[in-house]
């Protein structure tokens, strides 16, 4: 069986990113990240804002290595990163006061992922 790569440029850009990252920070989570992204769009997390809200608190910082949903509420201010977003969680982002950056500033700010919390 033929083996099948990711097409989407942005998204190879952003592994070799995280990749390069997490070897010279010795960063685990930036290459835990990557190997998510990695995975066809199907074994991608796709995570609701209700999830989201369930396992935070205030002031967290949060990545989700696919796409964030609309579905629920969000009660509190956090950072989050994120692969994709849909337009209705970007809505209900900025109506809680959150903070919403791509993942390649994040690794910018934060460069050894300290507390960084990864849902899926």
């Amino acid at each position: 069986m033929r083996e099948t790569k990711t097409t989407n440029p942005e998204r190879v850009t952003l592994i070799r990113l995280l990749k390069k990252q997490s070897r010279e920070k010795q960063a685990p989570i930036w290459q835990d990240i990557a190997d998510n992204l990695a995975k066809p769009k199907r074994q991608r997390a796709a995570v609701n804002l209700s999830r989201i809200n369930r396992h935070t608190q205030r002031r967290d910082i949060i990545i989700v290595p696919g796409k964030i949903l609309g579905t629920g509420t969000l009660n509190h201010s956090l950072t989050v990163a994120a692969f994709d977003l849909s337009d209705k969680a970007k809505e209900k982002l900025t109506a809680a006061k959150a903070k919403y950056v791509s993942i390649p500033e994040l690794v910018e700010k934060n460069p050894t992922g300290a507390n960084v919390k990864i849902i899926r």
